[in-house]
């Protein structure tokens, strides 16, 4: 870690902005508020979340059944990271294989969003065990 380039004003500023744009989207769509509400109802809050720039992971379970769904914010849109798989046929959400991806005209839907969400929650990703 020594080798490390010092972080920079700009970089820095940048990552800040990624962070800030990242709680607004998550704010304004209302996939915060959405999160909460699943962890609060249907985990009765046993869930915890991990906070990153661009995004939050929601996890959940015991270190041999942690699940989690990752929410990635990328200017506007919210993405959601899910296991690698075929392309979907779907036009919405948008799919590459790797990411569901909600544009602002699909996420300013709440039910979209809520449908997207409770889908990932239902079938979340398994995090390897560490053994």
């Amino acid at each position: 870690m020594a080798d490390q380039e010092p972080v920079t004003f700009e970089q820095e500023a940048e990552r800040q902005a990624r962070r800030e744009n990242a709680k607004r989207v998550l704010q304004e769509s209302g996939c915060a508020a959405m999160l909460r509400t699943l962890n609060r109802e249907q985990l009765k809050g046993r869930g915890f979340f991990d906070e990153y720039d661009s995004g939050v992971i929601f996890k959940w379970g015991s270190w041999s059944t942690r699940r989690h769904v990752w929410v990635d914010i990328q200017g506007d849109a919210i993405r959601f990271r899910l296991l690698p798989h075929r392309k979907c046929q779907a036009e919405v959400p948008l799919c590459d294989g790797e990411y569901h991806t909600l544009l602002r005209e699909h996420w300013q839907n709440r039910d979209m969003l809520r449908e997207e969400l409770a889908k990932n929650f239902a079938r979340p990703v398994a995090e390897p065990s560490a053994d």
